[in-house]
């Protein structure tokens, strides 16, 4: 069993490390088992499909963020600093692995490791939307519906990264700026000024 799960393992190792270097069509079964040191059909054993191989990735992927985002939701500050630590985390994250970032968030994909996604996005939205309700509570922030203001930066945010992230070239602001914009941004559409 325990080679088994080394196996496994290195099969995700290996797809995470073809999708960070040309996104999920560089991720062929073959590139993945070649890179994990196996046959084909081994993959198949641990895997019914590349999709479902892909959804183990995105969710180990996504799992490693929500605790990051989680531990920044939970740290010291106001609620309006813990939102920023956030915003912080997932754009520090995405800015410092652009190309795997694009291919978890954007690149089109089978339509199971896309449910996947908008798993995330609704943890992601919830998550924001606990802190908007505790900010409300503590007086940080005005009254508002936490869950659809939570949506819209979630929205904002990912919309914002696009540019940033893309594979196709093109000049973008720093990383530094581009964070700092963001949290503004969800400052004043939070009602925090």
């Amino acid at each position: 069993m325990a080679v088994r799960q080394g196996t496994r393992e290195r099969l995700v190792r290996a797809a995470r490390e073809l999708v960070e270097e040309g996104g999920y069509a560089a991720a062929s079964v073959t590139a993945i088992a070649q890179r994990a040191g196996v046959s084909a059909g081994a993959l198949y054993r641990h895997f019914p499909s590349k999709a479902e191989l892909f959804v183990q990735l995105f969710r180990e992927t996504a799992d490693r963020e929500v605790a990051a985002m989680g531990e920044a939701a939970a740290g010291p500050g106001t609620v309006v600093d813990r939102m920023d630590g956030v915003v912080v985390t997932f754009a520090d994250h995405a800015l410092h692995n652009r190309r795997l970032a694009w291919a978890l968030v954007y690149e089109p994909v089978h339509p199971l490791v896309d449910a996947e996604r908008l798993a995330y996005r609704r943890d992601y939205c919830e998550r924001m939307a606990g802190l908007l309700r505790l900010g409300v509570a503590t007086g940080e922030l005005p009254e508002q519906d936490a869950a659809l203001t939570a949506a819209a930066l979630v929205g904002g945010i990912a919309e914002a990264l696009v540019g940033p992230l893309s594979p196709v070239p093109g000049a973008t602001a720093s990383e530094a700026d581009i964070v700092a914009a963001l949290c503004t941004f969800c400052r004043r559409a939070a009602g925090a000024g």
